[in-house]
């Protein structure tokens, strides 16, 4: 008696390995770098696993993925540094005043601010 055996798979628990084309790849990476968008976010609308979509933002930095030019334009505007300028001390109305509890130090008009914390920093100092 002959008898043929078939082997029928049904389902299966085999899973099925996709191959992404590199456009496609480039495309979902470059949709995880706009503002506000998160790496889980991006695979679970494609319905890829987050690890795969990491690896290929990896493949990007590497160079070994090209994302695609952005939408938008990027713009740059030129910015320059300059030291802030001095300003100029208002001309004092009158001669300054030191008040230290019973201490009344009056200083020639228009001084300085590094003598005036000298004599402060003296007036502190313990005796």
């Amino acid at each position: 008696m002959d008898a043929t055996l078939e082997v029928l798979t049904v389902g299966g628990s085999r899973r099925r390995n996709r191959k992404w084309p590199a456009e496609v790849k480039a495309r979902i990476v470059a949709e995880t770098l706009r503002p506000g968008a998160s790496v889980a976010a991006v695979a679970r609308t494609h319905g890829i696993q987050a690890n795969h979509v990491s690896s290929w933002r990896t493949m990007a930095r590497q160079g070994k993925l090209v994302l695609p030019a952005p939408d938008d334009e990027v713009e740059f505007a030129t910015m320059l540094v300059a030291p802030p300028a001095l300003e100029k001390a208002a001309p004092a109305s009158g001669p300054a005043e030191i008040i230290m509890g019973a201490v009344t130090i009056r200083l020639e008009a228009g001084a300085s601010a590094e003598r005036i914390a000298a004599i402060v920093r003296a007036l502190a100092a313990p005796a």
